[in-house]
């Protein structure tokens, strides 16, 4: 199949030209399209990996499939700059945190804190196959980029990135990327923390182990006396 490739800004300059025509494998998908790109200047892998994807004007994710004839566009960060705005994603792909973290990165930052929450291969006593994450996706997308604009607001710091894989993880992949950008490494800290403990007690996902001789769902933490229907934490 043959689709549209339109590419704008920066972008265009790398890939050399404005519009190209791809020819595609039949069940290619915008992963693949990407992958395509990549190549082009794997050099550039804080871009990459900042770039939004749509396919006949609608944003799309790396598993979108691809049908003949369709319009992928590759669209840079918009004017602002990618190191001046949240960088919130639920994704479904390995996640790889020197492809986001230096893109993010200003001049004025003093302090750069990170938590990268990983597989363990171990949990209840028993050895850890797999995790399987899933989620509300809409709102659990929503209630990240909440978390984020109040981090910023309630801690001196610059900016944030926070990301949530789903689907299913092999130990020692990373489930959760969290960084905080700032002058001064206290408010990074702070707000690092703050925002991971926040995320698992609010945003709506899940999280199953499999385990050799079974699997469960984990426990979680209780979502706050205030999120819930009755507002008390008990039955209505």
């Amino acid at each position: 199949m043959r689709v549209t490739l339109l590419a704008f800004g920066m972008l265009r300059e790398l890939m050399g030209s404005a519009t190209t025509r791809l020819d595609l494998p039949a069940g290619a998908t915008v992963k693949d399209v990407l992958e395509r790109c990549r190549a082009v200047a794997p050099e550039k892998d804080g871009l990459w990996s900042s770039v939004a994807v749509a396919v006949n004007q609608e944003y799309v994710r790396a598993g979108h499939r691809l049908a003949d004839g369709d319009e992928v566009a590759l669209l840079p960060p918009v004017s602002g700059g990618v190191g001046d705005a949240p960088y919130v994603r639920i994704v479904h792909e390995r996640i790889v945190p020197h492809e986001i973290i230096p893109a993010l990165e200003q001049p004025e930052d003093g302090a750069v804190t990170i938590f990268d929450g990983i597989v363990r291969n171990h949990s209840r006593g028993r050895t850890t196959r797999y995790l399987e994450y899933e989620a509300y996706e809409e709102m659990a997308l929503k209630k990240m980029e909440e978390l984020t604009a109040e981090a910023i607001s309630r801690f001196p710091v610059r900016n944030v990135a926070l990301v949530h894989r789903l689907g299913r993880l092999e130990v020692g992949e990373s489930s959760v990327l969290v960084a905080v950008f700032s002058q001064h490494r206290a408010a990074a800290f702070d707000a690092c923390r703050w925002l991971i403990d926040t995320l698992k007690k609010t945003v709506p996902i899940w999280k199953k182990e499999f385990f050799e001789d079974g699997a469960v769902w984990a426990d979680g933490d209780p979502f706050p006396a205030e999120l819930k229907p009755s507002g008390s934490g008990e039955r209505a």
